[in-house]
């Protein structure tokens, strides 16, 4: 048998992907008018974004029933489960108090990360799995995948910002400027202002930037997400594929509810992983 993994639907990973890697999926959650949505499995609105909608981390039911079937799967060989950052989401820390009362062959990973930079980390452990790591080399394969995926977002409109709680230090700059388009990173686990650009055509040509100078010449992977917007995040997978002709076309997925919630319309962003050194 081989160690299986286990990540959340914030990844974004796409289905044939999962499939391909065998990588097991459990949904974080939408909370709208009384209803309680699962992200992947229920029927969401793709307007989420604008009905005031909050979310909610996957359960530990969810999660120790994923953790199980996994385990039992693996024929006891483990488990190793990725999840969003745990300063955007309260999935890591339950999903870490529900291996705790389990099994000790149940390691839980914080990615540091959101959308498809916790997918790449998951991957990375699904890969060394694959090979027929045991559980200590596929949770080491993961943890150093957390150390080389970056995440940048240019956010079109600051009123689900302003909603969200999730961004550091927004309180101080985000009533500056109604014109204003943050770029935004993903800096240890937490999501901060990169810079704060007048337009999004600049914001999203400083964000192609900044992805091209931690990449260089690297074959690095890339994914690019976005809400409702599809010629934008095409646009920039465009752009990228143009000025990194070493990195495989990136992967375009919807940036998915639960982080439309919190970014708005239009948003676009781009993940990415360097090689092992």
């Amino acid at each position: 048998m081989t160690v299986v993994v286990v990540t959340d639907s914030s990844s974004r990973l796409p289905a044939d992907m999962r499939d391909k890697w065998a990588i097991r999926q459990v949904p974080l959650h939408i909370l709208l008018d009384g209803a309680d949505l699962r992200d992947g499995v229920d029927d969401i609105p793709e307007d989420i974004y604008k009905l005031h909608a909050t979310t909610a981390a996957a359960t530990p039911a969810e999660l120790a029933d994923a953790y199980q079937q996994a385990l039992a799967d693996s024929g006891g060989d483990g488990v190793v489960a990725v999840h969003i950052s745990s300063a955007l989401s309260g999935t890591c820390g339950i999903g870490e108090r529900t291996a705790g009362d389990l099994d000790p062959a149940i390691r839980v990973i914080d990615s540091k990360s959101a959308a498809m930079g916790t997918g790449f980390v998951a991957l990375a452990a699904a890969r060394a799995a694959a090979a027929g790591g045991n559980l200590d080399a596929v949770a080491g394969a993961a943890r150093a995948a957390v150390g080389r995926t970056h995440a940048f977002m240019v956010v079109h409109r600051l009123d689900n910002l302003r909603r969200s709680g999730r961004i550091g230090g927004a309180k101080a700059w985000l009533g500056t400027a109604l014109a204003l388009k943050p770029l935004l990173r993903i800096d240890d686990g937490k999501l901060v202002l990169a810079q704060r650009v007048r337009t999004v055509s600049h914001a999203t040509a400083t964000m192609i930037d900044q992805v091209c100078e931690v990449v260089g010449d690297s074959p690095a992977a890339l994914a690019v997400h976005h809400v409702v917007n599809p010629e934008g995040a095409q646009d920039v997978a465009t752009a990228l594929a143009q000025r990194l002709p070493a990195c495989k076309p990136a992967v375009i997925t919807p940036m998915g509810p639960v982080l439309a919630v919190h970014v708005g319309y239009g948003a676009v962003a781009v993940c990415l992983e360097l090689p092992e050194a």
